[in-house]
């Protein structure tokens, strides 16, 4: 079973919500990009996973129990200690990161709180060009738009999500064609309303980045 709650008012922010996840029977879970980084208290200990550019396949035995405090796009910053992009698909155990310490999975939200309080805080633009980006517009188009040019586009995505801004475009425009598919709608509405140039060009994206086709992401447990 899978479950989230919203973050302390005090860091909604740059923390989409905490999330546990408990395994009634074997599972192997499909993780897909989100642009998300997340802080996880898995059964072996504490790591910080992705942010993703490809499916991540996790394998939970009956009973165990993860639990996840997951960032924003953009909403990690140097909190960690090290770059983003370092980070980029890859399950880092804490120990491996520079003063990160996490006590137990009730103390996710204390352990974030503490390092925001000594770390720089994430670019106050990451929302707006992942928003611009989700659009679809060519991201030269994007970077005019937003008043900066293609290479400090570039560096601030690199920066703030890990990766560049045609990486980030992809991510949160397969996202996008994620949720509408989810609530019922046509594939082929999903695709023009995402930014595709046409269905097929979405279903080439789904699979390079999920792994899988749309209909496989539709199922009960996918994630």
């Amino acid at each position: 079973m899978y479950v989230e709650s919203p973050p302390h008012a005090a860091l909604a922010e740059r923390v989409a919500c905490l999330w546990t996840q408990e395994a009634d029977a074997p599972l192997v879970q499909r993780v897909v990009p989100d642009g998300c980084v997340d802080l996880i208290w898995a059964p072996d200990g504490p790591h910080v996973a992705g942010p993703d550019t490809g499916p991540y396949l996790a394998e939970l035995a009956p009973g165990e129990r993860f639990t996840g405090l997951r960032f924003k796009p953009g909403g990690v910053g140097g909190l960690f200690g090290v770059p983003v992009a370092w980070l980029c698909d890859r399950r880092v155990p804490v120990a491996d990161l520079p003063g990160v310490e996490v006590r137990g999975p009730e103390d996710l939200q204390r352990a974030v709180a503490t390092l925001s309080r000594g770390t720089p805080d994430p670019d106050a633009g990451a929302g707006a060009i992942a928003g611009a980006l989700r659009r679809g517009r060519a991201v030269a188009d994007v970077a005019w738009d937003l008043g900066l040019s293609e290479r400090q586009l570039n560096r601030r995505c690199v920066r703030a999500f890990g990766y560049g801004p045609k990486t980030l475009q992809r991510v949160v425009r397969f996202q996008r064609a994620l949720r509408l598919a989810r609530s019922g709608a046509r594939l082929a509405d999903v695709a023009a309303a995402s930014g595709y140039a046409d269905q097929a060009h979405m279903a080439r994206d789904v699979r390079r980045l999920a792994g899988v086709p749309m209909g496989r992401l539709l199922e009960p447990r996918a994630a």
